[in-house]
């Protein structure tokens, strides 16, 4: 219990940086008229959000650099496990800033193509890998009710299939006002409560930092929203619950505990196949919380019980596993 006392002060941290930077990155956007892009084929409704100021992502990022870098200067946690973490999430979050600043500078909707973003999530998937090896990693994949399967170096195809497919499904989820912050605190929660348990301190301070920042960023990302996360922020955080999932041992649970970021990823790769196949599409738009917006959900709605369902697949989760 005394750790877990020690590690609410990485929340805390990064919890208080995100609320005092951030409206000094809103006023400079605004200042700048910096402002999100929405895109032509997206809801009418959403042309209201355009000029929204963006790339909020960035704050929270360097909250949990300032809460992490403090831990270890206080001597509080200085395991390979929370730097190896807070490293990857900074380069998933580098594509995304380039991404966004593209976007921002050139006043267009598209920033990286996808090849390049495809190409450096591989490069860093692999530079993870290649670490995890040299510490002594045993290429061991955790299944559930079966246990650990040796998959040799094949494992590193599925770190960095795992790292770069939940990079782009929670950049997919990123689409409504509190969507992806909301959804996202309650998957890092998830891992906050297995690295107690597995007394895995290092990854405890990691996911603690990054629901801190996450919960200052919700201040001012809930509807209205008076900044979104970026490209900068959701990359980064779906590569943190990979990252964390692989450390942990616990893989299989981020398909659970992170169903929500599934189904979004889902429903747009059905939407194409299927309209390539038939010209018909299965939902009105995809990713899915646009169908249920086209249905007349409102943004709270949607937040709101998407978050549930994520909170309670992450309660199942933990009781499957513990």
């Amino acid at each position: 219990m005394e750790h877990m006392k020690m590690f609410f002060w990485p929340l805390i941290i990064s919890f208080f940086s995100t609320v005092i930077l951030m409206p000094f990155i809103i006023r400079y956007f605004r200042a700048k008229q910096l402002g999100q892009i929405t895109r032509e084929e997206g809801p009418s409704w959403h042309e209201t959000k355009s000029g929204t100021p963006t790339m909020g992502g960035v704050v929270i990022i360097l909250s949990v650099i300032l809460a992490i870098f403090l831990l270890t200067v206080f001597n509080i946690e200085r395991s390979l496990d929370v730097w190896l973490l807070t490293i990857v999430f900074v380069l998933f979050g580098l594509i995304g800033f380039i991404d966004d600043f593209i976007k921002l500078f050139m006043k267009r909707n598209l920033g990286l193509t996808s090849r390049q973003k495809f190409l450096a999530q591989i490069g860093i998937g692999l530079i993870f890998y290649l670490v995890l090896l040299l510490n002594g990693f045993d290429n061991q994949l955790n299944l559930p009710f079966i246990g650990n399967v040796s998959l040799g170096y094949l494992y590193g195809l599925f770190a960095v299939f795992w790292l770069t497919g939940f990079s782009n499904a929670t950049n997919l989820t990123d689409g409504i006002d509190g969507l992806m912050a909301s959804t996202g605190v309650v998957a890092y929660a998830g891992y906050a409560y297995i690295s107690y348990i597995q007394e895995e301190w290092g990854i405890l301070a990691f996911a603690l930092s990054v629901i801190g920042g996450l919960l200052g960023f919700l201040i001012f990302n809930r509807k209205p929203a008076k900044i979104f996360m970026g490209d900068v922020g959701s990359l980064a955080l779906g590569a943190g619950l990979a990252a964390m999932s692989i450390l942990l041992n616990v893989e299989w649970t981020l398909l659970l505990i992170g169903l929500i970021f599934v189904m979004e990823t889902a429903s747009v790769i059905l939407q194409v196949f299927w309209f390539k196949k038939t010209g018909n599409r299965i939902f009105k738009m995809s990713p899915i919380h646009h169908h249920f917006e086209m249905e007349g959900w409102s943004e709270w709605k949607i937040v709101g019980i998407f978050s549930g369902i994520g909170l309670f697949m992450t309660i199942l989760t933990l009781f499957i596993l513990l």
